[in-house]
């Protein structure tokens, strides 16, 4: 059997590659980090979800040729699961894939994207409530006209090991809740000592009848 030309699968593999971009797919290692990201976590450091907030900042890499940014619409910034926080969770699951990638759920901000400013842009925020019990780091992706990837950055490393922060979810009761609930309670015993008096005071009327 005849061997392939290398052209013949260099060629098979562009198209593949295509027909992947054109059904709007975009992988993740066929990306650039082109992003600079940087966030206020340290190391380690933990936060409570619905008080502690972060701050992140995001400029282009200037290391990357001029009008790489040109077709930069939106830039989004989002929580990114790390990898010890992904173990046994299929549904954090990170895929290639990113129409089908789980690793960044949690969307932190969405900014428009002005090539002619090179500044470093920054967003702080409060964690959202709802966001559960993990171990972290922050990714933001650039997104073109179509709304679809053509760059992104990361806090971490290549193999997302670095620059990691953990976030508790709330737990327990919230102290208004707690309030409510202590005035609930003053009033059923007000109230049922009331109704003991006035029982009382109607057994003792009927008695002297």
């Amino acid at each position: 059997m005849a061997a392939v030309p290398g052209f013949v699968v260099a060629s098979l593999l562009v198209l593949t590659y295509l027909a992947i971009t054109c059904n709007g797919n975009v992988l993740l290692s066929s990306l650039k980090r082109t992003l600079v990201l940087t966030a206020s976590p340290k190391q380690g450091k933990v936060l409570k979800a619905g008080e502690d907030t972060i701050t992140v900042t995001w400029n282009l890499n200037q290391t990357y040729p001029a009008g790489t940014d040109s077709a930069y619409k939106t830039i989004k910034v989002k929580l990114c699961y790390a990898p010890i926080s992904q173990v046994d969770r299929a549904w954090r699951k990170t895929v290639d894939n990113l129409a089908k990638d789980k690793t960044c759920q949690f969307k932190m901000v969405a900014k428009p994207y002005n090539p002619s400013n090179k500044t470093v842009q920054s967003f702080t925020g409060t964690i959202e409530r709802d966001v559960p019990e993990a171990t972290y780091f922050v990714r933001a992706y650039a997104y073109d006209f179509d709304d679809k990837e053509v760059g992104y950055g990361q806090t971490t490393d290549a193999h997302k090991s670095t620059n990691l922060f953990d976030i508790h979810a709330i737990t327990g009761r919230h102290m208004s809740l707690d309030i409510c609930s202590i005035c609930f309670s003053a009033f059923s015993v007000v109230s049922l000592l009331g109704f003991f008096i006035a029982e009382k005071k109607r057994t003792k009327s009927s008695e002297q009848k």
